[in-house]
């Protein structure tokens, strides 16, 4: 399966960086350069972005925002690194962080940079060479749970995870907070998602919980073993915190998108297909595995696809406005439309799924 190792590409026009300035800025904080330095791009995801480093035979990963952006919260690099440093002790399956750069002169931004951890990632189709059977799906989707409830499970006092996060009165912030990106990046009117925000205001659970919690996991934010399939590391940590572990199983759920669902959402992820879990039995797995009841799971389901449909909102109003020129992002408008349908209909029929 070796042919199917995520491949970086060609840096994407508008998005090239400075070599010269992070060759000089690698130099200056010990890292070793002796050869020339050779850029390419990771084609997927949405949000950050991801580079592959090449110095001779070493391989790097660079992270940074993308050009334009101004939600410093979902692209606070130093944060990100800081949330990579502290779980390094405590959890296993993520890249080393090697440094991280605030001077925004070097690349336009603040960005860092971490190993590469090489293997497959599942993005919206299945990669060219690899051939992945219902027993596969069925495993990796067992074992994307697994590890969702690992990671929920990690000790935060003497970890010290804890202060990476404020858990008290998590729910209320994030909805309100998920809310007003909504309203300040809004550019079509979508009834679809204003119902799914008043109905979250109404009806916010009146107990919470506190884990640590990666707030935006899924498929192809995975890196998986080329000849086991086995979950080799977790990335893109930007959104982690300390704060209620069932709102992190909402955002989940959001992007675990059933055979059955509108096409917009098939198009970013692949746990439609055949032996992979259904969004109800990921709730009873997930809920076995914690020992926990998760019948109020309507509550964070709906504010997971209403999230989701806020970050295409916020990606498909940066092109709108012209700071990218990357052509996905055309596209974006119809799944945020797709998650609010998703999360009205689960209002609507009180469920999380089986809505067509």
């Amino acid at each position: 399966m070796s042919k199917a190792i995520d491949r970086a590409i060609g840096v994407r026009q508008g998005e090239e960086l400075d070599l010269v300035k992070l060759r000089t800025y690698l130099k200056e904080n010990n890292i070793e350069i002796q050869d020339e330095i050779s850029v390419k791009q990771f084609p997927g995801g949405f949000s950050n972005l991801t580079y592959l480093i090449n110095v001779g035979t070493k391989k790097y990963v660079l992270r940074k925002p993308p050009f334009g952006a101004n939600i410093k919260s979902a692209h606070d690099m130093g944060r990100e690194f800081r949330v990579l440093s502290s779980l390094k002790p405590v959890y296993t399956k993520i890249p080393m962080p090697i440094v991280y750069c605030e001077d925004d002169g070097v690349l336009g931004s603040s960005f860092y940079l971490m190993e590469r951890v090489k293997g497959i990632i599942l993005r919206n189709k299945i990669p060219s060479g690899l051939k992945l059977t219902p027993t596969h799906f069925k495993k990796l989707s067992h074992q994307t749970i697994e590890n969702l409830v690992d990671l929920h499970s990690l000790e935060l006092e003497k970890s010290n995870l804890i202060s990476l996060g404020k858990p008290e009165g998590y729910v209320h912030r994030q909805v309100e907070g998920w809310i007003k990106r909504y309203v300040k990046a809004e550019t079509d009117e979508i009834p679809a998602m204003n119902t799914a925000a008043a109905w979250m205001q109404n009806n916010m659970p009146l107990k919470e919980t506190r884990a640590f919690i990666h707030n935006d996991y899924k498929y192809d934010n995975l890196v998986l073993d080329a000849d086991s399939l086995d979950i080799k590391a977790v990335l893109d940590w930007e959104m982690s915190t300390v704060g209620d572990p069932l709102m992190d199983l909402g955002t989940t759920l959001a992007y675990w998108v059933e055979a059955k669902d509108h096409p917009a959402l098939q198009s970013y992820n692949l746990t439609w297909i055949e032996g992979n879990l259904t969004r109800q039995e990921v709730v009873e797995k997930y809920a076995d595995l914690r020992g926990i009841n998760v019948n109020d799971v309507l509550f964070y389901y709906v504010f997971g696809c209403f999230k989701l449909g806020v970050i295409a909102q916020q990606i498909y109003a940066r092109y709108k406005q012209g700071y990218t020129k990357d052509e996905r992002f055309a596209q974006l408008i119809h799944l945020v439309k797709a998650c609010g349908k998703n999360a009205e209909n689960a209002i609507k029929y009180n469920r999380i799924n089986n809505f067509y």
